[in-house]
């Protein structure tokens, strides 16, 4: 019975082995050519080009526990208010900031007067004033870290942050 055993598993063994799991023929198929996407750009003329808007505004400077408009800035907010009559589109968030004397509260007022006296000159030269947002940091976004006088004289200030209607 060994005898016709062992050349019965060779045999099994072997028939596994060669029958096994056929390979799947696979049969070429279409090469998928995705067609690339092209667009021409239009044409434009010189007259069709529209400019791009380029507004730069300073930054307007007030002396120590003050929101008065100074001399020095008089120039600048006339020239601001042209330019933002010339292109109605474009609304401006007035940021006012005080240098790191006093307390927060009292810098907080005091940077919300500077920014609205931005906003009224800038209403009197013409500019309307739902175009003109305001909003007081108070001490908190200084633009010089040190602490000294030149330090908070630069803190002093409102800065124009331009948004688009």
């Amino acid at each position: 019975m060994n005898r016709l055993l062992i050349p019965l598993c060779v045999f099994a063994a072997l028939t596994m082995v060669f029958s096994g799991c056929a390979k799947k023929q696979t049969t070429p198929q279409e090469e998928i050519v995705k067609p690339e996407l092209t667009v021409e750009k239009p044409i434009t003329t010189p007259e069709e080009k529209k400019p791009e808007v380029k507004i730069d505004f300073s930054t307007v400077y007030f002396g120590f526990d003050s929101y008065s408009i100074e001399e020095a800035s008089v120039s600048l907010l006339t020239e601001a208010a042209k330019l933002l009559r010339s292109y109605p589109q474009v609304s401006v968030r007035l940021e006012g900031h005080c240098d790191e004397r006093g307390t927060t509260e009292y810098n907080l007022a005091l940077g919300e007067k500077r920014s609205v006296a931005v906003r009224d000159y800038l209403v009197n030269l013409g500019v309307e004033r739902s175009r003109l947002a305001t909003v007081s940091f108070g001490k908190e976004k200084p633009a010089d870290l040190g602490h000294n006088e030149i330090s908070w004289a630069k803190n002093r200030r409102v800065e124009f942050v331009i948004e688009k209607k």
